[in-house]
């Protein structure tokens, strides 16, 4: 009977220490990691903002490969959310909400030096009032750095319980801080170091349009010259074809980018026409939107290549390997576009072009847009032409509208929903005649108009 006293007693006198243990614990917990990534604050912050990336440099599918996310709420900024199912017992079933985000995204530019964004973590881990704070800091000789700053944080309050979770904080949530932050290093490897800041994208949708066009290339040594030149002979061949088609021209011509290679820059001069339906050789032809060659087809035609001089003299009235349909000589008639596409405003000469194409890139890799650049092409039309004096100097800039197709995206773009707007466009260049500075050290283009303008 003594022995059981005695063991009766120990249990009590274990249990008083547990419990004084457990009270003189800290009510909260915090852990932080640090890791300076080299790309600029915006791009690190639009990745950290939207959780459309987060699949892809979180540790939970290093934890369950076959976990399941879903997304809700808004698609960019506070109010956004994630959330996850899984079988595994250790990942179990989560969620996660941006909870705030300061400055705004677009107070962020080259002189912003912190940052912070503040997520919401609804999951198994014990405590309450579980989040994640991601502190940034613009670091190195010329802002090109940022320090991450993730940390978590928890209440335990006064469940003695909780708080010997206290024990743990650097098990699970630290190591789901350490990995996600290496892995999100890695993806932004993969965004271009351009400088985006100054954009202003739209998500437009573009309805699929009956086009004529030339594939051309040049060397991209002979400068802006020999691409009015390309378009200047595209132009002709395309009119002469309209007209035996009996068809009309309805828009300026479009530029359409297959290979922005280092030497040579090939693309499809195409103009709209009024016609979706053509009659060639006498047959009727409906006119479908272009496809990729089969894999075992011809590699993608340039000039002077063996692929192209053989699509040359595919016979009139039939398709091309991509499906075009061959009208005359080189002219090739297809639906182009159709489907979401994000669109950007570069006011200049076309060699701003390229750059313009490179930060809408990068900005829909760090918000989540899928693309491929390589099934659908980017492209750019003159919404505004320059104009030149007698002299032949440039007294007004032209306009191009820049388009990437795009799909896996919102119906608007952070900046649609906040009903950012372009700069007035009156007054004449300020340095007529010069291109824009190469990325990074160039003024970023004119905001972009709204959808559809």
């Amino acid at each position: 009977m003594m022995r059981v006293f005695e063991f009766l007693v120990a249990l009590v006198i274990v249990a008083l220490i547990g419990v004084l243990a457990a009270v003189v614990m800290p009510g909260s917990g915090h852990v932080e990691r640090q890791l300076v990534i080299g790309k600029d604050m915006r791009q690190v912050y639009d990745v950290l903002n939207n959780y459309r990336r987060l699949p892809d440099y979180a540790v939970l599918r290093s934890l369950d490969p076959n976990v399941q996310f879903s997304f809700s709420g808004k698609s960019y900024g506070p109010g956004a959310e994630i959330s996850w199912t899984s079988s595994d017992a250790k990942l179990g079933n989560g969620g996660l909400t941006v909870a705030s985000s300061t400055p705004e995204f677009d107070k962020i530019d080259g002189n912003t030096k912190n940052a912070s964004i503040v997520w919401n973590l609804d999951n198994n881990w014990r405590g309450l009032d579980k989040h994640f704070t991601l502190d940034l800091e613009r670091q190195g000789s010329r802002g090109q750095l940022t320090q991450v700053t993730w940390s978590y944080d928890v209440s335990y309050g006064w469940n003695l319980v909780n708080r010997f979770a206290n024990l743990y904080i650097h098990g699970d949530p630290d190591s789901f801080i350490q990995f996600s932050l290496n892995n999100l290093q890695n993806v932004l490897a993969g965004v271009p170091n351009i400088d985006y800041s100054q954009l202003i994208p739209y998500i437009e949708q573009t309805q699929p349009t009956p086009v004529l066009l030339v594939s051309t290339s040049i060397e991209r040594k002979n400068g802006i010259e020999a691409v009015d030149d390309a378009v200047a002979k595209a132009n002709t061949e395309v009119q002469a074809a309209a007209k035996k088609l009996g068809v009309h021209v309805t828009g300026s011509r479009i530029l359409i980018t297959t290979n922005y290679g280092d030497q040579t820059f090939s693309f499809d001069v195409a103009y709209p026409i009024d016609s979706s339906t053509l009659t060639v050789n006498g047959h009727a032809e409906q006119l479908t939107a272009a496809a990729p060659p089969s894999i075992d087809a011809a590699a993608p035609a340039t000039a002077g290549s063996t692929a192209a001089a053989a699509d040359s003299n595919v016979a009139v009235g039939s398709r091309d390997r991509y499906g075009r349909l061959v009208v005359d000589g080189n002219v090739r008639a297809t639906l182009a576009f159709g489907g979401a596409a994000l669109k950007g405003i570069w006011n200049g000469t076309f060699a701003g072009v390229p750059q313009t194409r490179d930060m809408l890139k990068a900005y829909a890799q760090t918000h989540g847009y899928k693309f491929d650049d390589v099934v659908n092409r980017p492209y750019d039309l003159i919404v505004t032409p320059e104009v030149k004096d007698a002299g032949g100097n440039i007294t007004t800039y032209a306009k191009y509208a820049v388009y990437l197709p795009i799909s896996n995206a919102p119906e608007k773009t952070p900046e649609q929903e906040a009903g950012l707007q372009p700069p007035s466009l009156d007054g004449a260049p300020a340095a007529p005649a010069t291109a824009p500075a190469p990325a990074g050290t160039a003024a970023a283009p004119a905001k972009a108009a709204s959808a559809g303008k």
